[in-house]
């Protein structure tokens, strides 16, 4: 049984930069940050539950090898608060699909951990939640102490200047004509293609550089991860699923556009994402695409669009967001909910199965976690997911560093465009690093 004790943080900002640094010295950690955004919608405010979660070193790890989600199944029915991953590539025990190609990082493809000490900040309060045969009171109150400062910190400084590209623009943008041509043959109607920019030979400060991107990118899901020797450093702004009691969301994202400076600017651009017909139309088809996924675990007659191509803004871009809901059955669980509804479709395309082995055919390495999931369960099996993207994958052993930036294909995409949205996609991590790209040509 956890033991519960609450704190008054005077820093919580600074707290959380600091947690984010210990969690880099322990076995395994993780920080959820929300940034005190709220993803709104028409009819409901959604918002993460946390201004910050984290989960400190592990008690149990899941890291399966095969049958992997009934797997992790065994370590949910315990009912304590989990942590953790769920890779791309899970699709494979899900359908007969097949991730053959280059993986530079080597993430497993689940990965869940039952933390020794959870964190949560809500409005200042530091609860923190522990096993007294672990830690012990004075051992909590030490770490809060320390943590809880507003040292200085020096600037960061990046040694990483450059990313090599998998394609090069010529080939990314031939490469969408040839998904074009499967749209215009019926095969799907909407494929996300996705292109990595990778480093052979990175030294980073993984929480370093967490925190300046969350400084210069702040959005409503990012993450700090460590699993051992490999790190996620994510300015993610979309979530998968949220669930709360018998209520599940998800709120996919399709439709982006860069902000202005100058307000009257801004706010005529983001009226012409609303208005866009080509990015409405990418929204609506991940949207139906959600909406049949989660018929499967639903209450009959509960699958609501509850605020439909929705534009919000967060510092760089506006994003469109829309957000459907359910009542899930009462016999079905967080596998379940994974089994109807992973990946997301806002990452794939539809229909979902031959869109995803397209994406193996015609993209150049294995997703692994990016388009996948990081989140929490808790206790009373509530659990929130994000949208792996906008995010830098770290193997410390082997010093390999990259991202993955893509976009939705449909029949009207333009090609010269949908390769300059991935470089506007790659611009908060590369602005973070002050780094650029070295075409593959």
């Amino acid at each position: 049984m956890r033991t519960t004790i609450k704190y008054h943080l005077n820093y919580p900002e600074r707290f959380a930069d600091n947690l984010t640094r210990y969690i880099q010295s322990l076995d395994n950690g993780i920080i959820l940050r929300s940034n005190s955004y709220f993803q709104l919608s028409n009819k409901n405010t959604v918002r993460s539950s946390y201004d910050f979660l984290a989960g400190l070193s592990s008690i149990s790890t899941c890291v399966p090898q095969s049958n992997k989600l009934n797997t992790l199944k065994s370590l949910y029915d315990n009912k304590d608060w989990l942590f953790g991953y769920i890779g791309y590539d899970i699709k494979n025990e899900l359908e007969e699909l097949v991730s053959e190609n280059f993986d530079g990082l080597g993430f497993s493809e689940i990965f869940f951990f039952q933390p020794r000490i959870v964190m949560l900040d809500n409005e200042d309060t530091l609860v923190v939640k522990f096993f007294p045969e672990y830690d012990s009171v004075e051992d909590i109150e030490r770490l809060v102490l320390k943590l809880d400062n507003a040292d200085e910190i020096p600037d960061f400084i990046s040694s990483v200047n450059t990313f090599k590209s998998r394609f090069s623009k010529s080939e990314y943008i031939k490469t969408v004509e040839k998904v074009k041509e499967h749209i215009q043959r019926g095969d799907i109607y909407e494929m996300n293609l996705c292109q990595e920019f990778y480093n052979e030979n990175s030294e980073i400060d993984p929480a370093e550089t967490f925190i300046a991107l969350n400084r210069f990118s702040p959005t409503p899901f990012a993450s700090f991860l460590k699993a051992n020797n490999r790190y996620v450093i994510s300015a993610t702004p979309e979530r998968f699923l949220r669930k709360s009691g018998d209520k599940i969301i998800s709120q996919p994202i399709k439709g982006t556009i860069a902000r202005s400076i100058d307000p009257e600017e801004d706010e005529s651009i983001k009226i012409k994402l609303q208005n866009d017909p080509k990015e409405r139309a990418e929204n609506i088809m991940i949207v139906d695409l959600v909406r049949n996924d989660l018929s499967k675990v639903a209450e009959i007659g509960t699958v609501n669009v509850d605020e439909l191509c929705g534009v919000y803004p967060f510092r760089q871009l506006y994003q469109m967001v829309s957000t459907i809901s359910c009542k899930i059955k009462k016999d079905h669980d967080f596998i379940d909910v994974i089994k109807a509804t992973f990946p997301m479709g806002s990452m794939t395309g539809a229909p979902k199965i031959r869109a995803m082995q397209l994406i193996e055919h015609f993209e150049k390495t294995k997703r692994g976690l990016y388009s996948g999931s990081i989140g929490y369960i808790s206790p009373d099996h509530d659990f929130d997911l994000n949208v792996v993207i906008r995010s830098l994958l770290y193997n410390s052993d082997t010093k390999y560093l990259s991202f993955t930036v893509g976009g939705a294909i449909t029949i009207h995409s333009d090609s010269e465009m949908e390769y300059q949205e991935c470089m506007l996609k790659a611009k908060a991590i590369l602005s973070t690093l002050k780094a650029t790209i070295v075409d593959a040509e």
